[in-house]
């Protein structure tokens, strides 16, 4: 039977602010990537994340970003290799110690946002990152964008990777995700995100923004916590997995 991780970007609230429906995502998905601070969240909104999480049998992620509250880490920033570590580290201390303390373990990093993407290309931001994920636990698993430069890091380095995709993003024909800013970079009806999902998991391709396939591999499948249909989504790709047969497990399971 085929398997494959449902995984969604969630505890994104701040103080007064909501953001998301993490709630009733939650109990649906099986990893959840929680913001640690820099780019969304706030200690509360962390603990009471991991909390939620730990209640609905879930596996925790953390979704490190660039220090960058007022543009919710979708702005580019040039960073040292230094800093990027050192963001990195701060970030998933935080995080799992907070796992710790509720009996939890971090099961993997994800960075988010334009760190994301950019880690995708740039071999050493990603190399950064992963030696940041490396100094702390060995075991953590690097979730990243299918062949992207953050997988090949992590392999480089010696440690586990998960390879994912995304439900609601467009692809441009290297791999990399459309930017949001240009048509086809996301995908709103929920037909053809299943469509897409169902095809990446079975036959290893996915159509390009150009109408091109391409080839991807599928560890785990992403649908944005913020997202318009978000939970329109989560619901109903999780529904058409199990009809067709495929296995939802979060990664270290």
């Amino acid at each position: 039977m085929a398997r494959v991780d449902l995984n969604s970007d969630l505890g994104e609230s701040y103080g007064r602010y909501t953001l998301g429906n993490d709630e009733r995502i939650i109990p649906l998905i099986s990893s959840a990537n929680v913001a640690c601070g820099y780019h969304a969240a706030d200690p509360v909104v962390m603990m009471e994340t991991i909390k939620r999480v730990k209640e609905a049998g879930g596996a925790i992620g953390a979704h490190p970003g660039f220090p960058d509250l007022m543009g919710f880490g979708r702005r580019e920033m040039s960073l040292s290799f230094e800093e990027a570590k050192a963001y990195t580290l701060y970030q998933i201390s935080a995080l799992a110690g907070m796992c710790k303390a509720h009996g939890m373990k971090l099961q993997h990093v994800k960075p988010h946002g334009a760190m994301y993407n950019m880690a995708g290309k740039d071999y050493q931001l990603a190399k950064a990152i992963c030696e940041a994920i490396k100094e702390f636990d060995k075991e953590i698993i690097v979730l990243g964008l299918s062949g992207s430069a953050m997988i090949t890091a992590a392999k480089d380095i010696g440690l586990k990777v998960a390879q994912e995709v995304f439900a609601d993003r467009g692809y441009e024909e290297d791999g990399s995700l459309v930017n949001r800013s240009k048509a086809g970079a996301f995908v709103h009806d929920e037909n053809e995100a299943i469509a897409r999902v169902v095809r990446m998991i079975k036959e290893g391709k996915v159509a390009a923004v150009t109408g091109k396939d391409i080839d991807i591999q599928v560890d785990s499948v992403c649908v944005h916590g913020d997202g318009e249909k978000a939970l329109l989504f989560v619901e109903n790709i999780r529904t058409a997995l199990i009809d067709e047969g495929i296995e939802i497990k979060a990664l270290g399971a």
